[in-house]
């Protein structure tokens, strides 16, 4: 094992080292470890939870609803303004984890709250 990364084009394990490029033989691609990793911590930045007003979000944050919200299998709807406290941040398409007075547990999209 060389200890390089992989290709990201193709996944090759067969790269080497060319100056302070690394290339995959397989299908010639050529890339910077540096430029690299400074492409990762930018998509991490990126994949920061943001409110429908761009302000990031963090666990125990709490946010008010801007609009009615359905909730799937009830004829309950959260009402805009409904403000909500305390919420956990998760993956998957439903970005919120939160407990809603009068509804119960509820996932929530962050394109629908803003922070209070």
């Amino acid at each position: 094992m060389s200890g390089l990364p992989d290709c990201p084009q193709c996944g090759s394990s067969y790269t080497y080292e060319d100056g302070a490029m690394l290339v995959c033989p397989e299908c010639a691609h050529e890339w910077s470890p540096a430029e690299q990793a400074a492409q990762a911590a930018a998509a991490e930045a990126s994949a920061q939870v943001r409110d429908a007003n761009g302000t990031p979000l963090a666990d125990g944050d709490s946010v008010v609803v801007i609009k009615d919200l359905k909730v799937k299998g009830s004829s309950q709807v959260v009402k805009v303004g409904t403000k909500v406290r305390n919420i956990r941040l998760v993956d998957g398409d439903h970005d919120i984890d939160c407990r809603i007075d009068g509804i119960g547990q509820m996932g929530l999209k962050s394109e629908f709250v803003r922070k209070a």
